[in-house]
């Protein structure tokens, strides 16, 4: 079995030292992760190193999670997406979305336009669902002069963390997210979906293993039992993968999720809610404890204008921090993947 274990500095200088336009170190030594790219050269433009830069990607990015690409030049959305496409990906769409998002060009997007004064935790690109991005770059345009950070951790080392039990029962049970549209508290099923239509929404969920129940003429509830936690289709190895902490009312604060119910009556009513997969709702002492672990796990760097970072989706988990100013980083992603793919290399793994 190849081992897939991030490289000490030693062992990283011996795998790189062909790779004669970068300079290639890990960022946080203690963790291996993320490795920090920068050109040999100060000046040399990003497309001098393509070469090494998708040797490097391939040796590494599964042994260390996320590379950080600095002092490179790298300014605007045409670059990026050329940088982005470099690798032989085609950037795909962002659907059934769990934040609002504008398109800037084909395949990259706002990075977020949620509150600039809220934090969003750390968490894996659309893993409250069955399909997900296997590769996310995040380009850093305007660096906000007061905080803005966009922390990242290691879904592995997350996992390793998390206590045995509460481990044990995500992977059983299951989590069962519950999302309500059109009620003027979160996005509406329109901007989600991305249409009109009813039934290209009824479609789309039918497609992906999401149940629909419709109320009225504006408002839609959605369910979809996904999983827990997961395991690599390269590595092997597990991972922490969900967004229970994320999508639970909890995170908007006790007195937010106190006065939400108290209006709507029930949890399943809420905008977006999190159960295990039995229906039952996840213990607060729980979700505290994983927020802990992800609060310590966390690697945080001040963005430069022209960083690019890319993530491994699965084995690398990602967020903001609260920022003032102007902020502009956009995304890309690429490479979808599903948990029926999942499942399918797991029974053949064991089937061999």
């Amino acid at each position: 079995m190849v081992d897939f274990a991030p490289l000490d500095d030693s062992a990283l200088a011996a795998a790189t030292a062909d790779l004669t336009s970068l300079r290639v170190r890990a960022f946080d030594p203690a963790r291996g992760f993320p490795l920090l790219v920068e050109p040999a050269q100060a000046g040399a433009a990003i497309a001098d190193s393509a070469g090494d830069i998708a040797e490097l990607n391939s040796r590494l990015l599964y042994r260390h999670a996320g590379l950080l690409f600095r002092g490179f030049g790298v300014a605007g959305l045409e670059s990026f997406d050329a940088f982005v496409r470099s690798f032989g990906f085609g950037p795909i769409s962002y659907e059934f979305g769990s934040s609002q998002r504008s398109k800037l060009t084909k395949g990259v997007y706002t990075s977020t336009e949620f509150p600039k004064n809220r934090s969003i935790p750390l968490h894996n690109e659309q893993a409250y669902t069955t399909a997900w991005p296997m590769k996310i770059w995040l380009h850093c345009v305007v660096a906000s002069p007061v905080g803005g950070e966009t922390p990242i951790a290691d879904s592995r080392r997350i996992y390793q963390r998390i206590e045995p039990a509460i481990r044990e029962r995500f992977e059983r049970k299951r989590l069962l997210y519950v999302r309500n549209y059109g009620t003027g508290m979160d996005l509406s099923w329109q901007q989600t979906f991305g249409t009109e239509s009813r039934a290209e929404v009824d479609a789309f969920c039918r497609d992906n293993g999401i149940a629909t129940h419709w109320i009225g003429d504006k408002q839609l509830r959605t369910e979809q039992l996904v999983q827990g936690t997961a395991w690599h289709p390269v590595t092997r190895v597990p991972l922490w993968f969900n967004q229970a902490h994320l999508f639970h009312a909890s995170s908007q604060g006790a007195d937010v999720m106190a006065m939400l119910l108290d209006i709507l009556g029930e949890a399943r009513n809420l905008p977006r809610h999190v159960f295990y997969g039995d229906g039952s709702e996840l213990e607060d002492s729980v979700l505290e404890s994983v927020r802990g672990v992800l609060a310590e796990e966390a690697v945080k760097f001040p963005w430069q204008p022209g960083d690019i970072v890319m993530l491994d989706n699965m084995l690398a988990a990602h967020g903001r921090e609260p920022f003032d100013g102007e902020r502009k980083v956009v995304v890309s992603m690429a490479e979808p993947f599903s948990l029926q793919e999942l499942e399918r290399a797991q029974g053949e793994r064991q089937a061999g």
